[in-house]
């Protein structure tokens, strides 16, 4: 974890051999010209709104995990999701994830609080970006207008230093 421990430029790191701590998934339901996002109640990012999503679990795809991890954070079964992109999250303080993101328009029952997430929908038109991580306002577009992405990100604490957004 202290390979890229006070990493504050993008150069700073052997992306051919960077390998993440953990891999996570975010996943996005969007129907009626709105975002279901959630305020995160607890774990990295508490506070702050961002979609459902979490950790994957040993021997789990991707896409399991991003259908896990919304029926726990808000009690809600999804259908067929589409893969949006990918997001390398570097701290300074040598932490990182590899993010797969997810949407559908697809899903069953009524988004609930649960002990990790407070649900609320967002229209399109007002995504609340002034209260999410400082790099959805970059890639959040992107996957809004179906367009592949990769991101790599360096954050100091949750203060964004470096960035490079590819449309693949």
């Amino acid at each position: 974890m202290e390979k890229y421990q006070n990493c504050h430029k993008l150069d700073d790191i052997d992306w051919s051999q960077w390998q993440a701590v953990h891999t996570a998934t975010l996943i996005f339901v969007i129907r009626d010209s709105k975002i279901l996002l959630i305020r995160k109640k607890r774990g990295l990012g508490e506070g702050k709104i961002n979609g459902p999503g979490g950790k994957l679990e040993p021997g789990e795809t991707p896409e399991v995990c991003a259908k896990r991890e919304i029926n726990e954070e808000l009690g809600i079964t999804v259908g067929a999701i589409t893969f949006c992109g990918e997001n390398l999250f570097q701290f300074a303080d040598g932490y990182s994830i590899h993010v797969h993101v997810f949407v559908t328009d697809e899903y069953e029952g009524t988004p609930v609080e649960t002990d990790e997430a407070i649900p609320m929908w967002a229209d399109l038109d007002s995504i609340p970006y002034t209260e999410m991580w400082e790099d959805d306002e970059l890639w959040i577009p992107l996957m809004l207008e179906q367009k592949l992405f990769k991101g790599r990100f360096i954050f100091d604490s949750d203060r964004m230093v470096d960035h490079q957004l590819d449309i693949l």
